[in-house]
């Protein structure tokens, strides 16, 4: 296979002297292409030997890193990029992230790593590269990948699909039908996961952090396990570890260092969590799906413990009473879905709050199934449009919850969110036939328009409409009706030379006498003053 070509770009000189001197080119069938002290400079050489893969300072003098990256995206959207940062400019390579960069590495540079994200690079664009060669072929390959078929079974486990299947799971199973090969010793579920505001990160970057989790735990475990098996799912990373049983305490050591290295995300992304659990160990394969059943139980303990923790052991039964506490609730929120008060279904879930805070031995999982229990509750009282749709969706949003408090807060915003567009659904009911009679008010005003007739035309009673109008306009059908006709007439008496009779008859008054006063009243002059005045 043909070199990869590699362009270092620092605005030191001694980095891009560093990074070369780090790794050992040749043996990993790459070499360095050029190196660029500053942006322009980079872009002339990436034009000239279009290189496989670049990497480069975020922050440099003439053309920062970003608007290099933007350049060489434009041009070249396969070229694969690797940033450089210090902690101090990160919020240059979260932007970074957005533009599609994949990897990043934080000065001081560390050559494992570097090495480690080179050998990534080199298998993805080797695999690209064949993929163009022959896509059918790639595809049928891709359904029998090894890593595939390991990467569905950790899915399927976490899913539940062996909790009633556990006689099945067998060395011999794991082997023929997924690629897995257990030996003897311990094995135990484990699940990581990363908790963030909604909308505080988009799809790209959520993929790169939950990569370099993955990366980090693979680091970290490879060399200390016999079998190592993780899949990321959205803002989890799911898996399990086989070793001997000897190194238990040492796979545990493991485990919480990988999470402190993981936790160092916060600190740059600050908007994130991370948080790990830790199903039991056992020596028979039948009892795994158990440990991950008890895993992803156990990482809904960071509602209570706090997250950046290596969770294990549900330890004492909690003291939670659900039931009654949903029975109180029901009362509450049906009250305030009554009379659509915000004051009450706050009130409601601050007494869940409250009681939850006095539980002995609480457990997360529990809390976080109440807070379901209580949106289903909502829904219902309010008959919720499309509810399964916005219970998932609430559900969701539950799960990026880091802490009790945020939990009980999103249970509120949710309440709120749906009483607010109950509220304004009813106000635009309310409004909607008063807008439709003024449009009408509007279009027939010369004629001799009754109160009966508009109310007729918007389809309600004479009593209820003038009620409805009244309260709406802050005056009387009357008032209003005698406003919008003077008000034509002034228009009529400044821009139109028709006499004052003939005025009287196109704004719906057939007497002059009346039309005169009425106009005298609410003008305090009478129209033909009017007309000297302002015509």
């Amino acid at each position: 296979m043909e070199k990869l070509k590699v362009v270092i770009v620092d605005d030191e000189e001694r980095i891009c002297q560093l990074i070369q001197a780090l790794v050992k080119w040749d043996e990993m069938g790459m070499q360095v292409a050029g190196m660029a002290h500053n942006g322009i400079e980079a872009c002339e050489i990436v034009r000239k030997v279009s290189p496989d893969i670049l990497i480069t300072d975020i922050r440099m003098p003439g053309c920062s890193g970003l608007e290099l990256i933007e350049k060489v995206k434009n041009s070249c959207p396969e070229l694969e990029i690797i940033v450089i940062s210090g902690y101090a400019h990160f919020e240059y390579a979260q932007q970074a992230i957005r533009f599609g960069v994949g990897h990043y590495l934080l000065k001081p540079i560390n050559k494992a790593e570097l090495t480690e994200i080179l050998e990534k690079l080199k298998k993805k664009i080797s695999q690209r590269r064949e993929s163009e060669k022959n896509k059918e072929e790639l595809i049928q390959r891709a359904q029998k990948n090894e890593s595939h078929m390991r990467s569905r079974f950790i899915l399927e486990l976490f899913d539940g699909n062996f909790a009633n299947l556990q006689e099945i799971l067998s060395t011999e199973m794991l082997e023929e039908n997924y690629h897995i090969y257990i030996k003897p010793g311990l094995i135990q579920a484990f699940c990581l996961k990363m908790d963030c505001e909604e909308n505080a990160l988009g799809d790209s970057s959520v993929d790169v952090l939950m990569e370099k989790a993955k990366e980090i735990l693979e680091r970290n475990l490879k060399d200390k396990c016999l079998e190592l098996v993780m899949e990321i799912r959205g803002f989890y990373c799911l898996g399990f570890v086989n070793y001997e049983s000897r190194y238990q305490d040492e796979i545990r050591r493991v485990l919480k260092n990988a999470l402190n290295q993981i936790e160092v995300q916060r600190a740059i992304f600050k908007q994130v969590d991370f948080s790990m659990s830790l199903g039991s160990s056992s020596r028979e394969i039948k009892d795994l799906p158990h440990s991950a059943e008890e895993a992803q139980k156990l990482i809904y303990q960071r509602l209570v413990k706090g997250s950046g923790r290596l969770l294990e052991h549900m330890g004492e039964e909690s003291s939670m009473q659900g039931e009654k506490m949903l029975d109180k609730y029901l009362r509450e929120i049906t009250h305030a879905a009554e009379t659509l008060s915000l004051e009450i279904a706050d009130q409601a879930v601050e007494y869940l709050q409250e009681k939850v805070r006095g539980i002995r031995n609480p457990r997360g999982c529990e809390i976080q199934e109440l807070v379901y229990c209580a949106a289903d509750i909502f829904g219902a009282c309010i008959q919720m449009p499309e509810r399964a749709a916005q219970l998932e969706k609430f559900r969701k949003q539950c799960e990026q919850c880091s802490n009790i408090d945020k939990l009980f807060e999103c249970l509120r915003m949710f309440q709120r969110e749906h009483i607010e567009k109950i509220v304004e659904s009813r106000e635009n009911e309310r409004v909607r036939p008063v807008r439709k009679a003024k449009e009408y008010i509007q279009n027939h005003y010369g004629e001799p328009l009754t109160l009966e007739e508009v109310s007729e035309e918007v389809g309600l009673s004479p009593n209820y409409f003038s009620v409805l109008f009244k309260k709406t306009q802050g005056e009387g059908f009357a008032r209003y009706l005698i406003n919008v006709r003077i008000e034509q007439a002034k228009l009529l008496l400044r821009e139109t030379n028709y006499p004052i009779v003939e005025i009287c008859r196109k704004v719906g008054y057939n007497d002059l006498k009346h039309f005169t006063q009425t106009f005298e009243k609410i003008t305090d002059v009478k129209p033909s003053t009017y007309r000297k005045l302002y015509g």
